[in-house]
């Protein structure tokens, strides 16, 4: 029997790959272990459990950006927290490492390898983080979910994705998705979100142009975040809503998309070959611009800098987009080329070669 450990959290980003990358290893093997460590602190602590998985601890050690005095209390603390891991390696008998990034990964990259455990990394943004880049370098392997990460000896594995995402038949549940949302399933229609809290620029633009959309022929799903105050006009066509929980459904009606460009979504969009127009959150160090840049190569997607969407930009750029059906279906195509579904497969593969060597 197996006993896997994966390491990761703080944030959706690594959470939601782990595990799915988990369910995956479970619905193979119902014999293996499957373990999760993360911290106290990050989103891990309130999912893992729900997801009915054991969560070990570690503490939380942010790599100090600065000199301070939580850089010189830094070493003291990072050797702790390895010492945490190499214990739950040892009492578990772990078998294997999987780290998705993030705080609890860096501290079981290394306690891995002084306990002679082959480790695994999967990178999801395309700009590594710092802990990723570190466990890379003695890593039995390294999965990116994007071209042109810079992991040297890695590979593209794609996203591991949720399944209601992997196992989505788009055309099959339309009629469901237009009924959900009061819309027409024969009509086109546009997806806008910006993540679980919004994003207020797409917010603004659309507020001001969700008019032209409309007289371009098209109808609108707008997801705007729970803090938004932007007004529904209630008009037929238009389907604004706060939060959106069954985002499969909305991807089920979307026949474009206008987002973010967080990994996750990229990923989800580009397997479901649906074509986009990303508007990267400007705050942080590009990570965004950069998971969209392999689509917008490929010719699925369209990518608009925040400082310049506004309004007047739908309509210049957005809405004669939407009048053109074989530009369209192009980037549909081109979405499906650089998109998978079996992210999940991939990195369990890459799992296995480690446990093989």
């Amino acid at each position: 029997m197996t006993t896997y450990l994966l390491a990761g959290g703080g944030t959706a980003g690594h959470v939601n790959p782990l595990l799915a990358v988990a369910d995956g290893l479970r619905a193979r093997d119902a014999a293996a272990t499957v373990l999760v460590l993360g911290t106290r602190e990050g989103l891990e602590a309130r999912l893992v459990p729900l997801r009915g998985y054991e969560l070990l601890i570690v503490d939380k050690v942010p790599f100090p950006r600065r000199p301070n005095s939580a850089a010189l209390s830094f070493p003291g603390r990072f050797r702790r927290a390895i010492a945490q891991v190499r214990a739950h390696i040892r009492e578990h008998k772990v078998d294997v490492v999987v780290g998705f990034g993030g705080y609890a990964s860096a501290p079981a990259y290394v306690a891995a390898r002084r306990e002679g455990v082959p480790f695994v990394v999967h990178e999801a943004n395309a700009k590594p983080g710092l802990a990723n880049v570190l466990g890379a370098r003695r890593a039995a392997g390294i999965g990116v979910a994007f071209e042109g990460t810079p992991l040297k000896g890695s590979r593209i594995v794609g996203m591991p994705l949720r399944r209601e995402i992997v196992d989505l038949d788009r055309d099959a549940t339309r009629a469901e998705a237009a009924e959900y949302f009061g819309l027409d399933a024969a009509r086109p229609t546009l997806l806008v979100f910006g993540g679980s809290l919004g994003a207020q620029r797409l917010n603004e633009a659309f507020g001001g142009s969700w008019r032209d959309v409309l007289d371009a022929g098209w109808q609108l799903i707008h997801v705007t975040g729970e803090r938004s105050e932007l007004a529904d006009p209630e008009v037929p066509g238009y389907s604004l809503r706060r939060y959106v929980d069954r985002m499969d459904l909305a991807f089920s009606l979307a026949d474009l998309i206008v987002s973010r460009a967080g990994a996750a979504t990229v990923s989800e969009v580009s397997a479901l070959g649906i074509p986009a127009v990303y508007v990267p959150y400007a705050v942080g160090n590009g990570e965004q611009a950069l998971n969209a840049a392999s689509a917008v190569r490929a010719g699925a997607a369209v990518l608009i800098p925040d400082g310049e969407f506004t309004a007047d930009r739908v309509r210049t750029e957005v809405v004669p987009l939407l009048g053109d059906q074989t530009r369209i279906a192009q980037m549909a195509d081109a979405a499906a080329s650089v998109g998978t579904r079996t992210g999940t497969e991939n990195v369990i593969a890459m799992i296995d070669e480690a446990l093989a060597r």
